[in-house]
C-alpha cells in the first residue's frame, strides 16, 4: 500500500511475484484444510479441527488479498478489516468449543494428531518461506504474513499437544493448545484491525490536508 509520502509508501502486493506466491499458498491452505478437518474429526482433536480452520482461514485471507491488489487505500483496508473480524469470530469459535469439549469425555488418538500435525507444520514452513520476503506491507500484506506465522506456530503446538494426549492418556493437552491458537487468532486479529484504523485514519487525514 502507497503510504501517504512518497517515502513512506508500504508494499501494497502490486508485483507479479508476490500474486503467483499467493496462488501457491491458497493451494497449499486449501488441501490442508480438508486433510486437517477430516483427520481432526476422525482423531477426535479439537486442536487439529482448531488449526484446520486456521487454514482456511489463511485460503480466505490470500483469495480476498488477491483480489484487493490494486485497489483503492480504502477497498484494501476495509479488506483488510474484514479479515481481522473474521479471524476474531473464528478465535471466539474455537475458544467456546474448546470450553464446552471440556466437558466431553473422550480422548483425542494421539497418532493421527502427531501425523496430520507433521505434515501440516511442513505444509506451513513451504508456506513461509514463500512469503517471508514480503512479511512487511500495509495492513492487507500483513495480515497475510500474521496468518501464516500462525499456521507455522499452530502446527508447533499441534504437535506437543499429541505428545502430551500420548503421554498423559487424557484429552486436555489437546484442549490447552485448542486454547491457545485460540489466542493466536484473536492477537492477529487485533494486530491487523488496529493497522487497518491506522492506515484509514492517515488516508483521511491526508484527504482532508488535500482539500
Amino acid at each position: 500500500m502507497a503510504g501517504c509520502c512518497g517515502h513512506d509508501a508500504k508494499f501494497d502486493g502490486v508485483s507479479d511475484d508476490y500474486k503467483r506466491r499467493l496462488w501457491l499458498v491458497i493451494a497449499l491452505n486449501a488441501t490442508m484444510f480438508a486433510v486437517e478437518m477430516t483427520a481432526g474429526h476422525l482423531a477426535k482433536s479439537q486442536a487439529l479441527q482448531a488449526d484446520a480452520l486456521d487454514f482456511a482461514g489463511d485460503a480466505m485471507t490470500y483469495g480476498i488479498s488477491l483480489a484487493v491488489i490494486g485497489a483503492s487505500l480504502r477497498a484494501r483496508t476495509n479488506a483488510a478489516l474484514f479479515k481481522g473480524f473474521s479471524l476474531l469470530l473464528m478465535g471466539l469459535w474455537v475458544f467456546g468449543s474448546t470450553v464446552y469439549r471440556v466437558f466431553y469425555v473422550g480422548v483425542p488418538t494421539a497418532e493421527i494428531m502427531g501425523a496430520v500435525g507433521f505434515l501440516a507444520l511442513l505444509t506451513n514452513l513451504a508456506s513461509v518461506f514463500l512469503l517471508v520476503r514480503y512479511k512487511d506491507g500495509d495492513a492487507n500484506v500483513r495480515s497475510v504474513w500474521l496468518c501464516s506465522r500462525n499456521d507455522a506456530i499452530g502446527n508447533v503446538v499441534v504437535m506437543f499437544a499429541a505428545l502430551g494426549v500420548w503421554g498423559t492418556a487424557t484429552g486436555w493437552p489437546d484442549l490447552i493448545v485448542a486454547t491457545i491458537m485460540a489466542g493466536l487468532f484473536l492477537s492477529s486479529a487485533f494486530q491487523i484491525v488496529r493497522q487497518a484504523l491506522a492506515e484509514r485514519r492517515e488516508m483521511i487525514d491526508h484527504e482532508h490536508a488535500e482539500a
